[in-house]
């Protein structure tokens, strides 16, 4: 049996895509909301079988490979968030890149020389990698309308990947993976599932606009902190409205804090535009994790709210 494990996000999705159109394979698919990304816990594969990992920390599962690959079972990982001790063995196959610049869909790109690059992009947008995204259209001889075509739809994919559970999303990332990958290229997504796309793009700019009617509980010209309603909304936005924050003020960093129901809060955190460091080291602290420039935490304890606060402050009023 074959395993495709992704992050239910837009480059987790867009990797996959990219993939299976170059090399169709029977498998069963493995995702999840964003923020779960212990995906190898649910699986149990046995000797000869084969797993594909795309954009899911390697030191989150790190335990997870070293049993399969002693299992006998074949291992393909790609990713760019924090990877855990270098291991090397005769059927593992890593492309792990942990620059602030690229994402899964951009090192799947360049694994299969940009055979769908449209993908890749749509991946990068949504991923709030927009330089490095631009960069590669620029190079498709994509007219601009299809570029912003593209961005929209990263955007709105990665919009549908938060929650803190699946009922938050508009679709389950297997479901949308599978109507996705119907289409060759992102363009023909749009015009042929149009039902879809429309729900996924009138959500995200309502949702949009209830975020931005709400102002930070404390701001300055190195940082910003916002905390949003618990409510199901808040939990789809988050992420995608903290790549635009990122991209609004790009000198500032930003948190956006929302309250759960295990008296915590669901914490996402940007890095400044300019300055993309360190906001993975941060949220390890306190549990979390991500890349350096992207982070976040899944269940911050009130208790830890004002040291969490303390630190985030500190570490970007120092470093911008």
């Amino acid at each position: 049996m074959h395993y495709d494990v992704f992050n239910g996000d837009a480059d987790g999705i867009c990797s996959l895509i990219q993939l299976r159109l170059s090399n169709p394979k029977n498998s069963k698919l493995i995702t999840g909301v964003k923020r779960d990304v212990l995906l190898l816990k649910k699986i149990r594969p046995v000797k000869r079988d084969s797993v594909t990992v795309l954009d899911v920390s390697m030191k989150k599962n790190y335990q997870e490979v070293v049993d399969f690959l002693e299992l006998g079972v074949k291992v393909f990982y790609a990713d760019h968030h924090q990877s855990g001790d270098f291991l090397t063995h005769k059927n593992f196959r890593s492309y792990i890149n942990k620059s602030s610049d690229i994402c899964t869909s951009l090192i799947i790109n360049q694994y299969l020389t940009s055979k769908y690059q449209e993908w890749a992009i749509v991946g990068a947008y949504g991923d709030g990698m927009d330089e490095s995204a631009r960069i590669v259209a620029n190079n498709s001889g994509l007219s601009r309308g299809d570029r912003e075509q593209l961005k929209l739809l990263g955007e709105c994919i990665n919009y549908n990947s938060y929650g803190t559970n699946e009922s938050d999303l508009l679709y389950h990332p297997t479901v949308l993976y599978d109507k996705l990958k119907s289409s060759l290229n992102p363009i023909d997504f749009i015009r042929n599932e149009s039902d879809v796309y429309n729900n996924l793009l009138d959500n995200y700019h309502v949702d949009m606009y209830k975020a931005k009617a709400i102002l930070p509980e404390a701001k300055s010209d190195n940082f910003s902190i916002i905390i949003l309603p618990d409510e199901p909304w808040s939990r789809r936005i988050i992420g995608v409205y903290a790549n635009f924050l990122m991209y609004s003020d790009k000198n500032c960093a930003h948190v956006l804090m929302i309250p759960n129901k295990d008296n915590g809060y669901l914490v996402g955190v940007r890095a400044p535009y300019n300055n993309k460091i360190g906001v993975d080291t941060l949220c390890s602290m306190f549990g979390g994790g991500g890349r350096k420039g992207a982070a976040g935490i899944n269940n911050l304890p009130k208790q830890k709210r004002n040291n969490f606060i303390k630190e985030f402050k500190k570490k970007f009023t120092i470093n911008i």
